[in-house]
């Protein structure tokens, strides 16, 4: 009996059509003479796909790929075989690794030691990403299981999305190959589908090549022997430490592969430009209210683009923060300056905006999410250390989905159109503005700002008379109210007087606790559902601990709500007024 745990992968691949198809395929309840065994499976998972500079193993006949998933990151070594039919059998190593591109900071694995065997001390670089949306099903019968799952392909380079497809494979988990050769007469049948010889990544090379990419034959590896033996083949019998079968069939010398994709830009475009702002938004008292919000947008524009790059590599949560946040001044500054502009000429900015932000949103909530429950976990003892675990993955596989949705979004042609439209506004000095109703129509900075910014204020203390009474709904509305208050005062500090550096930190204060009452209230609403929905799968020690996190966190909820009072007078109380007054009194 042969498996891909045995070191053999065998499956069966095809493109699907169209997405009604790939619909129908993933609803299947039986496969052939096999039904259906357990319960769908739906996961997000990124493949980077890495060598040397100089194709070293590529050369010697492997692929080497970093998939991360929602609970971990595997390397993989694939030989580099070219199927005759739909039928793909070859010899893959996998072993655990993370992010790093420095194979030495991987834990020990056959699969590790082939890569440093082949690649040396040559540092690898990556080829291209693939990313994939992958709903599986496992299908079972009296000694043959696989697992048939339907995959949304994206493969991206240089940041950008260049190809989309999608793609059935059936893989052989239990049970002999005769099983599979079956299975393809039946989905051979369905014109729906039509069988690949090649690979994912092999397909990934050929889009890259398509869109212009320069690239060059790699000095092959030695020559399969007549006796049907290969490079690829003997390398990964010698492997130490490991047990693999040797293939019974002859595994041709690679396919030659292009260059990184790091060293071209995406779409065959060139990089965008840097968007040259300062330290500072650099608003004056004397600019016109229009010109103020367009330093504001174009100073929060530099810093969404500038952590664009980390939010799409996923290296650091830090970049997706930055670039949420700055999405978010953006949309405020455009509630604060937006009525100095012609709204027919910028409302789409502002509803593409905002569904860039809601994207971003979704994954970094997720994020606060995970980090506190993670932090609890490492607070466990040992033993209900796994018991707390399937909230994590649960939401962490949440968190994926959110980001495939995010990389999407980013991806998108829309998205690339909004940042050159952003670009070309705020950097055209006149465009769009609304000219004042008169000659003494207040329409600068110094004539406006200060109605604006008491404005934001008494929205914040109209909660005054409810606060001690209110719902969780009403101090989530005072959050926001909070919010607009500092960016108000964020956006006019240059103009304003000193004693803005004495405001904006109180109303930082009360904005952070609202925060962290509101993330208690959506962990509390989120590990309830999630009891609720998996009571019929949960163990009883598994209940026991995430119930009690969500004990602990009502508790957490209730002391913020005690103790809302002293960040709240910080801003509500007279102090803070008269440093308001002497800070407005300076435009």
């Amino acid at each position: 009996m042969t498996n891909t745990r045995q070191g053999i992968e065998m499956e069966l691949k095809y493109r699907v059509r169209d997405a009604e198809a790939a619909a129908r395929l993933s609803a299947l309840r039986t496969l052939g003479g096999l039904r259906v065994a357990g319960r769908p499976r739906q996961v997000q998972v990124e493949d980077r796909y890495l060598d040397t500079a100089d194709g070293a193993m590529s050369r010697a006949g492997y692929a080497v790929r970093l998939r991360r998933g929602p609970r971990m990151t595997i390397l993989s070594v694939k030989a580099s075989n070219q199927a005759a039919s739909a039928l793909h059998r070859r010899e893959e190593l996998e072993g655990p690794a993370d992010l790093s591109l420095d194979p030495h900071a991987w834990p020990s694995s056959a699969a590790r030691s082939l890569v440093l065997e082949h690649a040396g001390d040559s540092p690898l670089i990556e080829i291209v990403t693939i990313r994939q949306l992958r709903r599986a099903r496992a299908f079972a019968g009296d000694a043959l299981e696989v697992e048939l799952s339907v995959d949304d392909v994206e493969i991206v380079a240089g940041g950008r999305m260049i190809d989309r497809f999608l793609e059935l494979e059936v893989e052989l988990k239990v049970g002999d190959e005769a099983g599979l050769v079956d299975l393809a007469v039946i989905l051979g049948a369905d014109a729906a589908l039509e069988p690949i010889t090649t690979s994912k990544l092999e397909r990934a090379l050929a889009a890259l090549a398509r869109r212009g990419r320069p690239t060059r034959e790699r000095s092959r590896a030695a020559p399969a022997d007549p006796a049907g033996s290969s490079p690829s083949k003997a390398g990964l019998d010698a492997t130490p430490g490991t047990n693999v079968p040797a293939s019974s069939a002859p595994m041709p010398a690679p396919e030659p592969r292009v260059e990184p994709a790091a060293e071209v830009p995406a779409e065959g475009a060139a990089r965008r430009p840097t968007l040259v702002v300062g330290k500072t938004p650099g608003v004056t008292r004397d600019d016109l209210l229009a010109e103020a919000g367009r330093k504001v947008l174009r100073f929060h524009l530099a810093r969404m683009l500038a952590r664009e790059e980390g939010t799409r590599t996923g290296l650091r949560i830090e970049d997706l923060h930055g670039m949420r946040v700055a999405t978010r001044r953006m949309r405020a500054a455009w509630r604060v300056f937006g009525d100095g502009f012609r709204l027919g000429r910028t409302r789409r900015m502002r509803r593409r905006l905002r569904e860039v932000a809601a994207r971003l949103g979704a994954v970094r909530d997720l994020d606060v999410l995970i980090q506190a429950a993670e932090a609890h976990r490492a607070t466990l003892p040992e033993d209900e250390t796994a018991a707390f675990a399937p909230l994590v993955h649960a939401w962490s596989d949440d968190r994926e989905t959110a980001r495939l949705l995010l990389m999407r979004e980013l991806d998108s042609s829309a998205y690339s159109r909004l940042v050159e439209e952003y670009r070309i506004f705020v950097t055209a000095e006149g465009a769009a503005v609304l000219a004042p109703a008169s000659p003494v129509a207040p329409h600068r900075v110094r004539d406006t700002a200060g109605s604006r910014i008491w404005l934001a204020y008494e929205q914040v203390r109209g909660y005054e008379s409810v606060l001690r009474w209110a719902d969780i709904e009403t101090i989530h509305q005072l959050r926001i109210a909070g919010k607009w208050l500092r960016y108000t005062l964020e956006f006019f500090r240059e103009a304003l007087g000193p004693e803005v550096d004495q405001l904006i930190p109180r109303v930082v204060a009360l904005q952070d606790h609202l925060g962290w009452l509101h993330d208690a209230d959506v962990t509390i609403a989120l590990t309830r559902q999630f009891l609720v929905s998996n009571a019929g799968r949960l163990g009883p020690a598994e209940t026991e601990v995430i119930a009690a996190y969500l004990q602990g966190r009502e508790r957490e909820l209730e002391r913020l709500r005690r103790t809302i009072g002293p960040p709240w007078r910080g801003v509500n109380g007279v102090a803070f007024r008269r440093l308001l007054g002497r800070a407005v009194s300076g435009l």
